[in-house]
């Protein structure tokens, strides 16, 4: 059995960034900011559909900003029709 190819230094790179400053949560509190990119993300969606750019651009806000609890609870609600934000 072969063995596979190591994997170069250029497949192993990971880019690791976070959210841009954003001037209307200027605390370090970032809750607010976490809630408003998943329901701008999910109204994105809606409008345009699963993998437009623009809508990516709060899926990597969200992600970064949320815990998974968080984001896992409120897809729940979400698929039972309880969830709390204006969506």
């Amino acid at each position: 059995m072969a063995d596979a190819p190591a994997p170069t230094a250029d497949e192993l790179t990971i880019k690791v960034e976070t959210t841009p400053a954003d001037w209307r949560f200027p605390s370090a509190n970032q809750t607010k900011r976490c809630f408003t990119c998943y329901i701008e993300y999910n109204r994105c969606i809606a409008a345009k559909g699963e993998g437009s750019d623009e809508c990516n651009m709060y899926a990597k806000c969200y992600r970064s900003l949320c815990p998974g609890e968080w984001i896992e609870r409120w897809k729940e609600q979400r698929a039972n029709g309880t969830f709390a934000g204006p969506l």
